[in-house]
């Protein structure tokens, strides 16, 4: 595939991944038609030489490796991390509301950190996950939704009645950023909206329903934009792009030596604090089967995780052309210039400067320019799972990711060139 047709491949992806479970169920679909092989964790493993693997949690983490080592204390572990979730807004139970007996709204809780104006007077959908009786109580059936149509609005107040809006104001998130459903009629009715909804898109019974986690997305698809369709201007680039390029790149890598692995996680986006979060023991675990399934000892193990590296890889800031001053005077990273490293002194990105001398490294045998970013001194910036991850797994780590505009907007905007030039690094390094 050429640029073009790598981002129009990953709009394509991210239109499947309407939330981290679709993105999992998106992501094992692409895995099983290049050999993978799912592993069940509750099942005992059998990993050898030349195979491929994968295994999920909460259907909304994955991890995937390939295995081409026969000594794995020795070659170790090459690690790519990612994140499955974005912005968005989770619908609370018990939604719908009713409005000056006309309107039906939804109640909804904020998931996140997103810029909650670009959510306002977009056609939205709903998806998620649905979770139906089954024959164990422990383990009930769970299925995924996704209702694909415009069915919901967050409408803003007419300036006539807000003069200040483009002065800036506050949003309140119960009560601003609530989605208007439609109007209450003989055909819309409030009482269980939602559950009748779902048990219609399904074709289950009401009381099949136990519970559901559904979150709004924007209905409108990405696209190629700009005169040469030079840029991306797609919904969750934060952060499916990053899993995006680094299972095409372990799809693609020539077997080299060690354990290739894609690590995407679920609920960076809310601080990773969960089983299937990079604050979890879940990829530290994973890799010890690994291990033990090769026949290493537990001595062994610990040998192979320093003779690993880890990229952690989520988007970063570009500089803005309308609000340059924001970015740091010596360390400005644009679109179109390549990967970007990023650091900070206080640890909020986990590269140093012996992890970035290697990725450096990498760019250069790919054939790929990169570029640093450092937050200006008096700007507080964001964080990764790179740092959150070193904490369960002590092995060397660098923080990376394709330069972007609009974080966290509904609507983020990447480049084609920067998309397949981190594939490349990524798939580089698979190869090393």
């Amino acid at each position: 595939m050429n640029s073009k047709e790598f981002a129009r491949n990953l709009i394509g992806f991210i239109e499947k991944s309407p939330t981290a479970f679709h993105s999992v169920e998106t992501s094992e679909e692409l895995l099983k038609l290049n050999g993978f092989k799912k592993l069940d964790a509750r099942d005992k493993w059998t990993i050898e030489k030349g195979g491929k693997y994968y295994t999920t949690k909460n259907s909304s983490a994955i991890i995937a490796f390939t295995v081409d080592t026969d000594n794995l204390k020795e070659d170790g572990f090459r690690i790519i991390g990612s994140h499955s979730d974005s912005p968005s807004f989770r619908i609370k139970p018990n939604p719908e509301m009713e409005v000056e007996k006309t309107y039906l709204k939804l109640n909804t809780e904020c998931y996140g950190g997103p810029i909650l104006n670009t959510w306002l007077d977009r056609p939205l959908a709903i998806a998620g996950r649905v979770i139906l009786k089954g024959e164990d109580i422990l383990r009930p059936v769970e299925t995924l939704i996704n209702i694909n149509r415009p069915i919901c609005i967050i409408p803003n107040l007419a300036i006539h009645m807000n003069r200040q809006v483009n002065e800036g104001v506050a949003l309140n998130k119960q009560k601003d950023m609530l989605p208007l459903v439609g109007l209450l009629n003989d055909t819309l009715e409030k009482d269980n909206f939602l559950i009748k909804t779902i048990a219609n898109e399904l074709g289950r019974k009401v009381e099949e329903i136990l519970d559901f986690d559904l979150f709004l997305y924007e209905y409108e698809k990405g696209m190629l934009i700009g005169p040469n369709e030079e840029m991306i201007s797609c919904g969750r680039l934060d952060n499916l792009s990053m899993a995006h390029a680094s299972l095409h790149a372990l799809i693609d890598s020539k077997p080299s030596r060690g354990v290739n692995v894609v690590s995407v996680f679920d609920n960076e986006e809310v601080g990773s604090s969960t089983k299937q979060g990079a604050d979890s023991n879940m990829l530290i675990n994973v890799l010890e089967r690994i291990s033990l399934c090769l026949g290493q000892s537990r001595e062994e193990f610990f040998r192979s995780l320093y003779s690993s590296f880890i990229i952690s890889a989520d988007l970063a800031h570009a500089v803005h052309p309308n609000v340059s001053e924001k970015h740091d005077p010596t360390n400005r990273a644009v679109m179109g210039k390549g990967p970007v490293i990023k650091i900070n002194a206080n640890q909020a990105y986990t590269s140093d400067s012996q992890s970035t001398a290697v990725y450096k490294s990498i760019c250069k045998e790919a054939g790929v320019n990169c570029q640093e970013f450092v937050n200006r001194s008096d700007v507080r910036g964001g964080s990764t799972i790179g740092p959150i991850s070193s904490t369960h797994i002590d092995i060397p780590s660098v923080d990376v990711g394709s330069p972007i505009l609009a974080m966290h907007s509904i609507r983020e905007l990447g480049c084609v060139e920067d998309h397949m030039d981190i594939y490349k690094t990524f798939k580089t390094f698979y190869e090393l």
